[in-house]
């Protein structure tokens, strides 16, 4: 039997970060959007062991890869003494903040759940997917989500109102931001690093109306501050997109990934042309209906 998954990325509306924690790692709420730009993943079981080939040459195809550690944490967890070969077809670009790597590791848990005849509920999956990754666990569901804690904790939303018949535009500009730098750096922009609790309540409540504009304030990054001070022309790009229309125009996850809401796909469209005029025909540009 053989499985082809397609794994799609996400950007966040929101990432508050409200402090470190003694743990090491950083208290958040973040509100995460689903887009559908994917990887294609293929699953067979084969051999025994994890067998991984990618079409990315930078990529390891060892356990340095999520998605070798997701398919190994699988078969232990559910006892299976059996192999898999896993193919990625990676069509998105690397350390972009847009989740790409951890929601090659959530359709491998689905994936090889199925593949194997279920032998894992939901709850277990969550908690292999928690211990993987803190972005893992919401890709587990194809739907809206704010995510706390750090960021393992996923509530489920209803589709928003204010995104029906809009449109995202992505970019990234060829070159990626390590998340542990973004956090580390954190700690030099102090109102960044200790956000004020509950923005991400105001601004799912403002999405669940049919009114984009009026949300358009409240989304926010923190980790922007690192990233503009390091790389200011990721500034400029949303300038640039605001100028041209964009409802909003905000960082994914720790970057180097801008995105921008635009009022319907053929208004994406043509802002990305803009866009390339202005800044070049180079990195990877996407627009997707929402």
């Amino acid at each position: 039997m053989r499985l082809e998954k397609s794994s799609p990325c996400k950007v966040n509306l929101l990432l508050n970060i409200l402090g470190k924690r003694a743990d090491g790692f950083h208290e958040l709420e973040t509100v995460m959007q689903p887009v559908n730009l994917c990887d294609v993943l293929t699953f067979e079981r084969a051999g025994t062991g994890v067998g991984l080939t990618c079409s990315h040459p930078e990529l390891p195809t060892d356990a340095e890869n999520l998605v070798h550690r997701a398919a190994a944490a699988f078969l232990s967890a559910a006892n299976i003494s059996e192999g898999v070969r896993i193919h990625l077809q990676k069509n998105l670009p690397l350390a972009g903040g847009i989740g790409g790597g951890s929601a090659n590791a959530a359709v491998t848990f689905t994936a090889l759940n199925e593949l194997f005849g279920s032998p894992l509920p939901l709850e277990k999956l969550h908690a292999l997917a928690a211990a993987l990754g803190s972005d893992v666990p919401f890709f587990l569901y194809d739907r809206p989500a704010l995510a706390t804690g750090r960021g393992e904790q996923v509530e489920l939303l209803e589709n928003f109102a204010a995104l029906q018949g809009q449109a995202f535009f992505l970019f990234h500009p060829g070159f990626g931001i390590s998340t542990p730098w973004s956090y580390q750096n954190l700690a030099r922009f102090p109102a960044a690093l200790n956000g004020q609790s509950g923005r991400a309540k105001v601004l799912i409540s403002q999405l669940q109306t049919p009114d984009l504009s009026a949300a358009a304030a409240n989304f926010y990054n923190s980790l922007e501050a690192p990233a503009f001070d390091k790389f200011p022309v990721l500034a400029l790009y949303q300038e640039f997109l605001r100028e041209n229309g964009a409802t909003m125009a905000l960082m994914s996850g720790s970057g180097s990934t801008t995105f921008a809401i635009l009022p319907g796909l053929a208004a994406a469209e043509t802002v990305a042309e803009k866009f390339k005029s202005r800044f070049g025909d180079h990195g990877w540009l996407a627009t997707v209906a929402i």
